[in-house]
């Protein structure tokens, strides 16, 4: 049992005793657990098959790669289709609907299939990043944010440029802006409390 897992699951406001129950199933396995992208994470020959959390309406967990799953129960949904390939979802809405045998013959199954290598990779972003003229104004006119930026992998200043330029209002581009700048000065990921 990892201690991390423990105090996210102890700190839920909703959803700790399903939660606790789900994890007691997958302990009963041959899976290493762990935190990872702030969330309780099973992985089995250093591989991340599932994660568990709660949400507002419901909790659940995820299989990784549960497009291989032959899920003939149909209890497996792509969460954001058109978006996610290879990962699939399970949502419970009460302790009630948590049947251990079941649950456990899909771990057992997504846990053979690491043995399989069955596996879809994520495809890199190859989109060219486009700064927003918000922040390509301040960089310009601040050499040393633009120093600080241009240290930044790929990733982080993708992060930043599309936080602005997915808001809708100028006023939220702003205040975007203006909460991103001491991040890029410390050199802070927009996303890096959720990296491992």
């Amino acid at each position: 049992m990892n201690d991390k897992v423990t105090t996210y699951i102890v700190n839920q406001e909703k959803w700790a005793q399903e939660l606790q129950l789900l994890r007691s199933f997958l302990l009963e396995l041959d899976l290493v657990e762990d935190i990872k992208w702030g969330m309780p994470a099973y992985i089995y020959k250093n591989k991340n098959i599932i994660g568990i959390s709660g949400f507002k309406n419901y909790f659940g967990m995820w299989f990784h790669q549960g497009v291989f799953l032959k899920d003939e129960k149909k209890l497996l949904i792509n969460a954001q289709e058109g978006k996610t390939k290879a990962m699939r979802q399970w949502r419970f809405n009460s302790i009630d609907e948590l049947d251990k045998k079941t649950l456990q013959e899909y771990v057992l199954e997504a846990m053979k299939n690491v043995e399989l290598g069955k596996e879809i990779k994520p495809q890199r972003n190859k989109k060219p990043l486009i700064i927003p003229h918000q922040l390509l104004t301040v960089l310009d006119n601040n050499n040393q944010l633009k120093e600080k930026f241009e240290s930044l992998s790929l990733t982080k200043k993708r992060e930043f440029t599309e936080y602005i330029s997915e808001a809708k209002r100028e006023v939220t581009k702003e205040s975007r802006l203006q909460k991103i700048i001491p991040m890029i000065q410390s050199g802070i990921g927009l996303n890096d409390k959720y990296r491992k």
